[in-house]
């Protein structure tokens, strides 16, 4: 694996900016993968052993993706809509997983890291780099069965929903009142029509 500045580096550019986000997203990305024992997840063979799941939608997650080489468009990345800065990494050879997540008292500690610079914002920035792992983070090894139809690779199921006709891939139908529907028929659409 690159070095952390060569990823963060990678990373910022890759996401449109440096911000503290990214740090803690390159940290804790080398980290999975170092727990998970891959040390180039973004290269084959390597690329098809891991899966991460992220439970925010913050930059974090875009250096995530960025050092682990993992992509929706792959399903190698799938996305917990937790509201909490933490991703699961799992190797899909070894079933080894470890929850990484970062703490709230790293943003407290980071004035004691940092103390040489009064911008809040590039404060924690500096921390989050020097900052030791255990109090950057909290790691738990956990299991993870990943579902077959959640697996990388080509679709391998598909239905057809009974309201609107739509092809659901993946096993994403909903099964309401003995009826196959898409999610949208079965709890509403975020979107709204126009007709």
């Amino acid at each position: 694996m690159q070095d952390f500045e060569t990823l963060l580096k990678g990373s910022a550019e890759a996401h449109g900016h440096l911000c503290p986000g990214q740090v803690v997203g390159v940290r804790m990305a080398m980290l999975g993968c170092e727990l998970i024992g891959l040390d180039n997840p973004r290269q084959l063979p390597q690329i098809k052993k891991i899966i991460v799941y992220v439970e925010i939608d913050r930059c974090a997650t875009d250096a995530i993706a960025y050092v682990t080489g993992v992509k929706l468009g792959r399903r190698s990345l799938k996305f917990i809509d937790n509201g909490i800065m933490a991703a699961t990494f799992v190797n899909l050879e070894t079933d080894q997983a470890f929850r990484i997540r970062s703490t709230e008292k790293s943003r407290e500690l980071a004035a004691g890291y940092a103390s040489e610079i009064k911008d809040k914002h590039l404060q924690q920035l500096e921390a989050y780099k020097r900052m030791p792992t255990d109090l950057l983070f909290k790691i738990q090894s956990v299991d993870v069965k990943v579902p077959i139809h959640n697996m990388p690779g080509p679709t391998r199921f598909k239905a057809t929903c009974q309201s609107c006709g739509t092809v659901v891939r993946d096993k994403k139908e909903v099964y309401q009142n003995e009826k196959i529907l898409c999610r949208s028929c079965a709890f509403g659409a975020y979107y709204r029509s126009h007709h």
